[in-house]
């Protein structure tokens, strides 16, 4: 007799955590991995050499792509879009040029407590050597200058961090973690400046209904938690008066995702209704999840809001392919299943 999926799903949540941490999730739309952080660009040759020749990420791959199905995917009619993915250590980027349609540039008034704001956080191995790099190289800076996180914070004490854009306007961030914090990778010596991305860091509106998103619902883990304030934070942010909720979740593989709840100021401006994927404040987090089918019928049973019209199938123009959609969490950022096709 063959068991019903809903009953399935059902024992599969009642089995002990020690099955579950072996590798047999009880959660439908578990993300295995957070495989890529991806944003639109205006003029992906500007983009490249900003990030290959300041930041030192290297090239993966450069493709064009169009048709139904990336319409469908990305839900902007008539697309058609350069695709060119970067690395830096472990971690990629997925910079997307939509050559039609163009979206809207990135306002100038956009601020970090916004909830459209969104950026990776790139380490350094040395931070002082890495301002210096990039005030030769004529970053725009959303820091005064870099930010040493005060000894009465003890859960972020002695992390540096500078904020700064790239040539869209995207927020870009640059850390530095003491001997007694973060990843045990980026404690190990390392000769390359960049080293790799530690996370994405979201602006959100409620943490703990981002938390029953991506740890409820992805399946994700909460790996630390903060109250950040005071003089060096609002530098780094450039928010006067800052006062954060910060909290870092983690799927087993790939950077983070850290929510950034602004308790004070309660300002921030809600992403836009008619938001599209061609825009320039578009990000995704790309992860990977076992099966997409699945993932989208348990997230529309939780009536989550979808970029996509359905799963689709997309080549990369290589001959490889991959099935997926893009949704939205509570408060509009988008995250993007990117999962490789079986081969027929």
């Amino acid at each position: 007799m063959k068991i019903p999926r809903q009953i399935v799903f059902v024992l599969l949540a009642l089995l002990p955590d020690c099955l579950v941490a072996s590798g047999q999730s009880s959660h439908p739309a578990e993300v295995n991995r957070v495989e890529a952080v991806g944003f639109t660009v205006f003029d992906m040759n500007r983009s490249i050499d900003f990030y290959t020749r300041i930041l030192h990420f290297t090239m993966l791959s450069d493709d064009e792509r169009a048709g139904t199905d990336l319409e469908h995917l990305k839900g902007v009619f008539g697309a058609r879009v350069r695709v060119v993915r970067l690395k830096l250590g472990d971690e990629v980027i997925e910079l997307t040029e939509y050559l039609t349609p163009r979206g809207r540039p990135i306002p100038s008034e956009a601020r970090s407590n916004d909830l459209s704001f969104q950026h990776v956080a790139i380490v350094v191995s040395d931070m002082p050597r890495a301002f210096a790099w990039l005030g030769q190289n004529h970053v725009r800076y959303v820091s005064s200058a870099p930010q040493t996180l005060p000894a009465w914070n003890q859960k972020a004490a002695g992390i540096q961090a500078f904020y700064f854009k790239d040539p869209d306007g995207h927020v870009l961030e640059i850390i530095h973690f003491p001997a007694d914090k973060g990843d045990p990778r980026w404690q190990r010596a390392n000769p390359e400046l960049f080293e790799g991305i530690d996370h994405t860091a979201i602006a959100v509106s409620d943490t703990d209904k981002s938390i029953a998103f991506y740890r409820d619902q992805l399946g994700m883990r909460i790996a630390g938690e903060s109250e950040n304030y005071g003089d060096e934070q609002e530098h780094l942010n450039s928010v006067f008066g800052a006062r954060l909720r910060i909290t870092s979740l983690r799927a087993l593989h790939g950077p983070g995702v850290e929510l950034l709840e602004y308790l004070v100021p309660r300002t921030a401006r809600p992403i836009p209704e008619d938001a599209q994927s061609n825009d320039l404040a578009h990000w995704e987090t790309i992860v990977d999840i076992d099966d997409p089918h699945s993932a989208w019928k348990s997230l529309a049973e939780k009536r989550t809001r979808f970029v996509s019209s359905d799963v689709v199938r997309v080549g990369d123009g290589a001959g490889s392919y991959s099935s997926g959609f893009l949704f939205e969490d509570p408060d509009g950022h988008v995250v993007a299943i990117e999962h490789a096709a079986q081969p027929n």
